[in-house]
C-alpha cells in the first residue's frame, strides 16, 4: 500500500516557496510485516532521488536495497529515511553504492536522518556502503532506534576522509554523527561525534594519528550479554589486517543491551572485511544465522 504525502512533503515536491527549498528534503518511507514464517514490505513511500529499488526473500528475512538515483547528497539536500519492522519480522537494509556527499555552501550542509522503530522480536540490520565526503562537505547524519522486547538492531557503517586517490584526506568542512537508541522509553545509549579536520588536531597521537578511515558495528537487543562480547573480540583478535594497512580495534559492553566495536585503518576494504567477518559472527552468536551468501562477493 502506498502512503499518500504529507501536506509539508507535497510542498518540496511541487517546489513551492520562494524558489528553489532552501532545504531540499527526499523521504523514504517503508514498514515490513511478517507473514507466515516470511517478511514482506506492508507499505512503502518515496520521494526522488530516494527509493527501494529492489526486495527479496532470504530464507525468511527480506533483503532491501536503497537507491540513489542522484550523484549523491549537493548543498542543501536533506535524506529523511523511517523504518518500521512489525513484530517478528527480519529485514536487512543496505544500499547500491557509498553515500557520496559533495561540497556543501555555507550555512546548507547535507544531513540524513534515519528513524529504526522495531516491535516485538523484530530484528534489523543495517548495512551501507561507507559514506564519502568529497571536499568542501558538510555533513550530518542522525540515527534513532527504538527497541522492543526480544528485537535487535545490528549496523555495520565506514567512514572516509574523501576521495584518496584524487588526494583528498580531510578536506571536508564537518562531520556531525549521533546515534541515540531507546528500550521502551528509556535511553539506553547515546553517542555524539563532530569533525571539523580544519579546526582540530587530527593527525595527532591519541587523535586519528595515521589513520584516515573509521568505522563503526554496533549490536543492541535485550538478549545481547557479555558472551557476544566475547565472540566479537575473539573475531577482533584473529583478524588478520594487510602489510599495506594496518587495523587497529576495540569492543566492549554499551551501559545497557549493546556491544559496540569501533575500528580505524588507512583504507577502507580493510574494514570493510573487518565489518563482514564481525556481522557474520553476531549473526550466528545472537541470532543464530547463517552468513548471507549475495553479500560475500
Amino acid at each position: 500500500m502506498k502512503q499518500e504525502p504529507s501536506s509539508a512533503e507535497a510542498a518540496v515536491i511541487r517546489g513551492e516557496g520562494n524558489g528553489v527549498p532552501e532545504v531540499r528534503t527526499s523521504v523514504l518511507r517503508a514498514t515490513f510485516a511478517s507473514r507466515l514464517g516470511q517478511t514482506l514490505i506492508g507499505n512503502k513511500y518515496h520521494t526522488a532521488p530516494i527509493k527501494i529499488a529492489k526486495a527479496f526473500p532470504l530464507d525468511g528475512q527480506l533483503g532491501v536495497i536503497v537507491m540513489d538515483v542522484s550523484p549523491g547528497l549537493l548543498s542543501g539536500d536533506r535524506y529523511e529515511l523511517e523504518w518500521t519492522s512489525e513484530q517478528d519480522s527480519h529485514v536487512m537494509i543496505t544500499n547500491q553504492s557509498y553515500t557520496k556527499v559533495h561540497p556543501s555552501l555555507p550555512s546548507r550542509d547535507s544531513s540524513m536522518q534515519q528513524s529504526f522503530a522495531l516491535e516485538n522480536n523484530a530484528v534489523v540490520e543495517h548495512m551501507p556502503e561507507p559514506i564519502m565526503l568529497y571536499k568542501g562537505a558538510a555533513f550530518r547524519n542522525e540515527t534513532n532506534v527504538r527497541l522492543q522486547t526480544g528485537s535487535a538492531w545490528l549496523q555495520a557503517d565506514v567512514l572516509c576522509p574523501g576521495r584518496t586517490l584524487r588526494g583528498e584526506r580531510f578536506d571536508y568542512r564537518s562531520y556531525s554523527n549521533s546515534l541515540t537508541v531507546h528500550y521502551g522509553e528509556e535511553l539506553i545509549f547515546s553517542q555524539r561525534q563532530r569533525i571539523e579536520p580544519e579546526s582540530q588536531a587530527i593527525s595527532a597521537p591519541g587523535s586519528w594519528d595515521e589513520m584516515t578511515h573509521w568505522a563503526t558495528f554496533y549490536m543492541f537487543s535485550d538478549r545481547v550479554n557479555s558472551t557476544h562480547l566475547e565472540q566479537l573480540q575473539e573475531k577482533l583478535d584473529s583478524f588478520v589486517a594487510p602489510e599495506a594497512h594496518k587495523v587497529v580495534a576495540g569492543a566492549s559492553m554499551t551501559y545497557r543491551y549493546g556491544v559496540s566495536v569501533s575500528a580505524a585503518s588507512t583504507a577502507a576494504w580493510p574494514l570493510l572485511q573487518l565489518m563482514q567477518e564481525l556481522w557474520q559472527t553476531a549473526r550466528m552468536g545472537l541470532l543464530g544465522k547463517p552468513p548471507l551468501r549475495f553479500l560475500q562477493g
